[in-house]
């Protein structure tokens, strides 16, 4: 291993999951797989939840996002460069995100959340994620009762790339591209999960039906996900999978350049003054003794 690399494995990211940030982050995730598959152990007589609801779990699951945030805040993790690069990815990414939207499910901005991900672990993927596509919502007025769930799954795309083994070269491009296709697989069946119990009614073949077993009711997921989101879902793995191939070298070699010139983990101090009316040349004399 070159010393660049083994330099480049120690580099620290911007955030780490200090003891507060680690348990919102748990929390809100407990809470975000919560929200998107409750309905399955729902029972035929439950008031189970339908569109007019999802507002109030707008209302719940935002200030759980930003309490990641604000958990870093309170412990020091987040300084004014972690603010400037978060500020400067999401930004980008959300700029990415209108040019493939509604066309096939091409979303190119999923290949530089795996990859920032990567490079800065995975606290910094997750608050990246969620405010990515919160910056996005805002850009392209989609702040709806959908948003909290598409802000879920971009902070777990982007963290779980952060989550994965250490390795270097193509076997790291390749790794980050197989999981940026299951990725972007896994983000659409996650969305069609958030949504598909109340759309349909229970009069269909691919209907949610509160009460059944969770693997009848799997199978009619699968089936609803085949027939109306898969062409959505195989060209954004594809698109995410290609782009990190092509894009991933260069981009993560910048990031992970820009995170050791940043010196995200050195702390600031500050040297002592000289003592007023201290002559130069005496110091000068001083050490050089």
């Amino acid at each position: 291993m070159s010393e660049l690399t083994r330099q480049a494995d120690r580099t620290a990211g911007p955030l780490r999951l200090r003891p507060r940030s680690l348990v919102a982050m748990v929390t809100v995730t407990a809470v975000g797989i919560v929200a998107f598959g409750w309905p399955l152990l729902a029972s035929p007589d439950s008031p189970i939840a339908h569109v007019g609801d999802a507002p109030l779990l707008f209302a719940l699951l935002l200030p759980l996002l930003m309490a990641v945030v604000l958990a870093e805040l309170t412990e020091g993790g987040i300084d004014a460069k972690t603010v400037a690069m978060l500020g400067v990815l999401a930004a980008v990414g959300a700029a990415l995100r209108p040019l493939g939207t509604g066309i096939a499910g091409l979303e190119p901005m999923f290949f530089l959340l795996v990859l920032a991900g990567r490079a800065y672990g995975p606290a910094f993927g997750f608050v990246l994620g969620a405010t990515t596509l919160f910056a996005s919502a805002l850009i392209t007025a989609g702040v709806g009762p959908w948003l909290p769930f598409q802000m879920f799954g971009a902070a777990w795309v982007a963290a779980g790339a952060g989550l994965l083994p250490r390795c270097r070269g193509w076997r790291e491009l390749s790794v980050l591209a197989l999981y940026g296709a299951i990725a972007g697989l896994l983000y659409g069946m996650a969305l069609n999960l958030s949504f598909w119990p109340f759309t349909l009614g229970s009069d269909t073949a691919i209907s949610f039906v509160a009460g059944d077993p969770v693997g009848d009711n799997l199978r009619r997921f699968a089936a609803f996900t085949a027939v109306t989101s898969l062409g959505f879902d195989i060209p954004r793995a594809l698109l995410t999978a290609i782009l990190v191939v092509v894009t991933g070298k260069p981009i993560l070699r910048a990031l992970r350049r820009a995170g050791r010139r940043a010196a995200f983990d050195t702390p600031i101090g500050f040297a002592p003054a000289p003592p007023t009316g201290a002559d130069p040349a005496q110091d000068a004399r001083q050490r050089g003794r």
